[in-house]
């Protein structure tokens, strides 16, 4: 299953999009209701902060597993059997009357939710022209950005008519999901022949170098979590400000970026991206005025959305077509726990020492990425274990 042409808006292509809007809708119904679940059950403010953080590292601490197992046994099969998967989750939690329950069931959710998440990535990789990888991974991005954007009000609407009927949708969504999986093109299981190739299950080199994407993946967990708080903090009104203009600007750039980067090659892109980045996290650090809020949206949200196509784009160059599920899955094992790492630890440092300094803090670990970028991808070349830069590996 691939490409042999330019064209990159396929039936195929749209089809993916809609199984990926499908996703998305369904979980960001969930998880932002499940913590008000959780407290209705006798949990308290922290068991419900556990919800996300429990499923969130499972799906990165699994993912370069997951990921590999849809190399192995098929793109198209994993995207199915998680799908149902999901189906029956949702489903336990309509039932169970424990939230501690709910926390365990959470973690095996993160297990089948990284695996979805790799399959899916690698099987759109598969379907895109590889001369316009970005520009087709940054419009595929869109679907799940317009789900996160209409799925919490639909979830709370329904939410505030029961907790039940919420989950009955979830897990009817998830087996739509399971539908369109089951009639996408079918894909080639990789035949492992030798002891030697059953043996190397992980892309090694390729979560190394995306330890990056934890620098800089850290402080946006610390403003999808906090800028809402630090707006009202600072008397900025409306408290949403920031995640609106930084969805406004994602949706802008995306696209255009990714076109750029298949055009004069993704490490061009992807460096001032790290760049913007830092720059958006210092902007909140100097200040939690509109003015300073707006302009790190803008600097933040130009250098983030366009960041992770070109980055994916970069690093499939040299992936095989029957590994690219483990290479998305080392891929986003260093992104969740980059995201869930930094929502908890700038949630303690701004109770110990304040939005300014939790916000900076940010900003030098994600100054860190590019020289820990351009170091791995050094240390790659120099030996020889297979260049990043254009060439084979």
């Amino acid at each position: 299953m691939s490409s042999s042409t330019d064209r990159l808006f396929t039936p195929h292509f749209f089809v993916m999009c809609g199984f990926t809007f499908t996703v998305f809708l369904s979980a960001f119904q969930l998880l932002p209701t499940a913590p008000f679940h959780i407290i209705d059950l006798g949990g308290s403010t922290f068991a419900s902060g556990l919800f996300l953080g429990f499923l969130t590292y499972a799906s990165a601490f699994s993912a370069p597993v997951t990921g590999a197992f849809a190399d192995r046994f098929g793109q198209r099969r994993i995207l199915i059997v998680t799908s149902l998967a999901l189906a029956l989750f949702s489903m336990g939690y309509a039932v169970l009357t424990g939230y501690r329950l709910m926390l365990a069931l959470a973690i095996v959710h993160g297990i089948f939710w990284s695996g979805l998440l790799s399959a899916s990535a690698a099987y759109m990789t598969n379907l895109l022209p590889e001369q316009r990888r970005a520009e087709g991974i940054g419009y595929w991005g869109l679907s799940s950005v317009a789900a996160i954007a209409v799925a919490p009000t639909v979830g709370f609407w329904i939410y505030r008519r029961g907790w039940f009927w919420l989950c009955v949708l979830g897990a009817a969504l998830n087996v739509i999901m399971a539908v369109i999986a089951f009639n996408l093109q079918r894909d080639r299981p990789v035949r492992v022949r030798s002891a030697r190739r059953a043996g190397r299950l992980l892309e090694w080199r390729v979560l190394i170098i995306s330890g990056c994407l934890f620098l800089y993946s850290f402080g946006y967990g610390g403003i999808t979590s906090f800028t809402a708080m630090y707006a009202d903090a600072n008397g900025v009104t409306p408290k949403s400000l920031y995640l609106t203009t930084l969805a406004i600007v994602i949706l802008l750039t995306r696209p255009m970026a990714g076109r750029l980067g298949d055009q004069y090659g993704y490490r061009r892109v992807f460096i001032p991206c790290l760049v913007l980045i830092t720059m958006g996290m210092a902007c909140l650090a100097v200040g939690g005025s509109r003015s300073w809020m707006i302009a790190s949206a803008v600097l933040f949200g130009t250098g983030f959305g366009t960041a992770y196509p070109v980055y994916v784009g970069y690093v499939m160059q040299n992936v095989a077509a029957e590994r690219r599920g483990a290479a998305f899955g080392a891929i986003l094992a260093a992104f969740d726990t980059g995201i869930g790492t930094g929502s908890t630890t700038i949630g303690w440092l701004i109770q110990r020492f304040g939005y300014a300094s939790a916000f900076g803090i940010a900003a030098a670990l994600s100054a860190l990425a590019l020289p820990y970028f351009l170091g791995v991808e050094r240390m790659i070349d120099e030996r020889g274990t297979g260049t990043l830069r254009g060439q084979a590996p």
